[in-house]
């Protein structure tokens, strides 16, 4: 046959025929092409049709045709593995470039840490002989860090100068003595590297990474703070000059929203300095100033809600990278002024980690999950662009920044405050829902919008684990009729408060997610709360409430400053401009060194008693240390928004303030059941009021069990006490035990019933029998229950249950049996095993 190399460089199939090769001509390597394109991998039938249609193939036999298409196959798979490993080395070609000059930086530390330890040693032991020496060569003076004056623009480049100097040396230098941020390792699935300042003036953070953008892209980014900084409330550019190297010099005032309604917000008053360096790098460098640069400047009638803080230099350095993409070097150092808080909350305003979470990271994260986006690594949910995911995050973060701060000049004023720690009440009476683009979905509201927000401290609470369980169980503080109400006032209905038809909440929620970012540490999610009306004349009409909900640092891997919960009712198919008035709960760790030392104790943390029963110290890994060395102490902030005609503003207020007095009032008794007791894990919590201890319930069942069954539920190594225990919580089937009352209530449950229903011990005991059978098993139990009573156990046939979340279970088969109190010999509960369970 003719030998010919076809376009791609020699596409040949190496099929023996003969003791010879076969080679494919470029006629027929391209109409082979052609079909691999449109199906890799076709089937017998397709192989043969293609011989009858193509003229150019009917010479090859259908296994030639077979084998080329898997060689085909097999080249486009290296193909991907060796693009895909050429970027895996250029990011770790990068990190090891980032690394390499960290190492650097820490030898010329160390270095200059030697030297200063033997100018101290040498002027220790010169000092008993030499008196009288006080020269100032032996002083050594810290520096003084004190604001530039903007009034003449003639300084402004000196300025910009010496700020451009100082932060290099913060960037790449030993200015600042940094200390890597506990539990960020570097390395190549990492965001970046990150450290956090070590005993200097303020509060500093500085990380460095690899993101696939180009510089220019990158700065752009970067200076759109309020974009990707949630605390940011406002950036406004006052004036702006040119310099070298196409640089510029900005005046810049930027307005920072207070984390609780326990403390001011801040503001700062900065100089903005864009260059190029001679390598090729872009920086962007920041310092407070003081002045207001030639006349302009911020409305000190707006300025005075704030407390000012001090940018220390600050900024962003990014250098190009050999193969594309770019190296960022990030420091921020800022002065908060901590002595405008209370002491109890100033450990968020001196620490160093706080910083790094809320702005360093944040900003290092944002970049990379936009490169993500670029590049098409980013798969979002329900045909939602990732910008209009974003915006919807930012809008409803925003939103309940607004409404803690409270800003008059946002329109707010607070109507009653019934002392500190009561709720505070404030109404906007000029608050509009606008959308951005298209008219029809704006709702100017009448009278206007009433806010009810408290803070409060908490003990010893995990602020991720109380956000997830305020997410997953929101029957255990939400009311219905109020999320009703919101719902209706937002689409102008006419069942608005307090003529709004009676509802009745099934209790179950259904969370659609929309998108979250790279690292997990934020979701942004739909919510569906189902409701039927109670009224004859709307049997058949659905009252479901629709939910757009914002949670952050909740996922047990995430780094953040606060966990979060926001949410804001919408329209089942609300637009990408849809207005939102957002409400939520926020939880901020308030000891800066207890996030450092327990970070690993508490994201591993579930709201069950898996750390109780974990009794063996060796294996104990949930448990939370309850010490006083190791105590938690953090603030949860809490604002709900109620849109209100002015017809309507004092019922709507005094709903609102109710309304919020019991949600706290719930939160609290949520945070005292999640928070860990003082007692020691193995002295077995109570299940509940009433209940056996958990040990005691665990033989009791396995013993029932023997009784009943003339087997043993457990293996024989389970002797009694901890272990017993320990393999009922890990046995693999569902285990649950139910209350003989009139109405069964679930008391206990292993890890395997947990997962099944999906919901906590704590929130077990709402949940009843009936709510967990539809009405084939229901009929089933019912028809078995005399058995049960009678002869102590029966056998369920196999079939479906529902867990808390409305998704279906099948299960193979299910046992139940009495279980026997041993001292009483009385009939205590019902315990179930659900047997190979699994969602449908």
């Amino acid at each position: 046959m003719e030998s010919n190399r076809d376009s791609n460089g020699g596409s040949i199939t190496k099929h023996l025929d003969n003791g010879k090769y076969v080679r494919y001509t470029a006629e027929q390597v391209e109409a082979l092409e052609r079909v691999y394109m449109e199906c890799p991998k076709p089937s017998s039938l397709r192989r043969q049709q293609l011989i009858r249609e193509c003229p150019r193939l009917a010479n090859i036999e259908p296994k030639q045709i077979k084998v080329w298409f898997q060689n085909r196959r097999c080249r486009e798979k290296q193909r991907k593995e060796s693009s895909r490993l050429q970027t895996v080395n250029r990011k770790l070609s990068a990190m090891n470039k980032l690394l390499m000059e960290e190492n650097d930086r820490l030898q010329k530390q160390v270095s200059q840490l030697v030297c200063e330890n033997g100018y101290m040693r040498q002027t220790l032991q010169t000092v008993p002989q030499v008196t009288t020496d006080v020269s100032c060569e032996s002083v050594v003076t810290a520096p003084q860090h004190s604001l530039r004056d903007t009034n003449n623009p003639a300084g402004l480049l000196s300025v910009a100068e010496e700020t451009l100097s100082e932060f290099l040396a913060k960037a790449t230098g030993t200015a600042v003595d940094w200390v890597q941020m506990p539990g960020m390792k570097p390395g190549p699935d990492s965001v970046g590297i990150f450290a956090i300042s070590h005993s200097c003036n303020g509060v500093a953070a500085r990380a460095c990474g690899l993101v696939s953008l180009e510089p220019t892209k990158i700065v752009e980014i970067l200076k759109d703070r309020p974009a990707w900084m949630r605390d940011c409330r406002s950036l406004e550019v006052f004036s702006m000059l040119p310099s070298g190297n196409e640089g510029t010099i900005e005046l810049v005032y930027t307005q920072m929203y207070a984390p609780t309604t326990l403390a001011p917000a801040r503001d700062f008053w900065t100089l903005r300095y864009t260059t190029s360096l001679d390598n090729g790098s872009i920086v962007v460098c920041e310092r407070s100033v003081s002045g207001s640069g030639a006349g302009a400047g911020p409305n000190a009638a707006v300025s005075a809600q704030y407390v000012r803080g001090e940018m220390l230099p600050s900024g962003y350095l990014v250098r190009p990278c050999d193969g594309g993409g770019s190296i960022i070097h990030i420091v921020d150092h800022l002065n908060l002024e901590a002595w405008t808080v209370p002491e109890v909350l100033r450990p968020l305003y001196e620490s160093s980690k706080v910083v790094a979470q809320k702005v360093t990271i944040s900003a290092l994260r944002y970049v990379r999950q936009i490169a993500q986006e670029t590049n098409g690594e980013v798969i979002y949910g329900l045909g939602r662009q990732p910008a209009v995911l974003r915006n919807f995050s930012q809008r409803l973060s925003r939103g309940f920044d607004d409404a803690i701060n409270g800003f008059s000049d946002d329109g707010w004023s607070v109507m009653s405050c019934e002392g500190s720690e009561d709720v505070i009440v404030a109404v906007n009476s000029a608050k509009n829902l606008f959308s951005t683009s298209n008219p029809s979905n704006s709702h100017s509201l009448v009278g206007g919008v009433l806010c009810a927000k408290a803070s409060m401290l908490l003990q010893n609470v995990p602020p991720a684990v109380l956000v997830r369980f305020l997410r997953e169980h929101r029957s255990e503080w939400a009311d219905f009729s109020v999320d009703a109400y919101s719902a209706a006032s937002l689409k102008g209905s006419s069942y608005a408060y307090p003529e709004m038809r009676p509802t009745r909440f099934t209790g179950s929620q259904i969370i659609m997610p929309l998108g979250q970012t790279i690292e997990h540490e934020e979701m942004l999610e739909v919510i569906r709360l189902e409701g039927y009306p109670l009224g004859q004349e709307d049997a058949f009409m659905s009252r479901d409430i629709h939910l757009l909900q914002l949670c952050s640092g909740v996922h047990e891997n995430a780094v953040g400053a606060c966990s979060e919960l926001v949410f804001a009712p919408i329209d089942e198919m609300f637009p990408d401009d849809a207005p939102l008035l957002p409400s939520g709960f926020r939880v901020i760790p308030l000891d800066s060194k207890s996030g450092d030392v327990q970070d690993s104790l508490t994201t591993s943390r579930t709201l069950d008693l898996a750390s109780s029963l974990e009794v063996d110290p060796a294996t104990n890994h949930d448990a939370i240390d309850s010490s006083p060395s190791h105590s938690m102490r953090s603030v949860l902030t809490i604002a709900f928004q109620f849109p209100f005609e002015n017809n309507q503003a004092d019922n709507v207020a005094t709903m609102t303030r109710q309304y919020v007095r019991r949600v706290v009032s719930s939160v609290q008794r949520v945070a005292m059941a999640i928070s860990p007791s003082g007692t020691s894990p193995a002295a077995g919590p109570k299940l509940s009021p009433g209940a056996p201890e958990a040990q005691t319930l665990a033989n009791w069942i396995c013993q029932s069990y023997r009784y009943h069954m003339g087997t043993d539920l457990l293996s024989s190594d389970s002797t009694g006490g901890d272990t017993l225990l320990k393999n009922l919580w890990h046995h693999q089937d569902a285990i649950l035990c139910c209350s003989l009352k009139s109405l069964p209530v679930f008391i206990f449950a292993n890890q395997a019933g947990l997962d099944m229903l999906e919901t906590t011990l704590v929130a077990l005991q709402d949940i009843t029998l009936d709510n967990i059978f539809d009405d084939t098993g229901r009929k089933a139990f019912y028809s078995e229950f005399p058995k049960i009573m009678q002869q102590g156990f029966t056998y369920l046939p196999g079939g479906i249950c529902l867990s808390t979340m409305g998704r279906h279970i099948s299960y193979e088969q299910a046992i139940a049996w009495k279980v026997l109190a041993a001292e009483e010999n009385t009939v205590h509960c019902l315990a179930f095993s659900f047997m190979n369970w699994s969602f449908v």
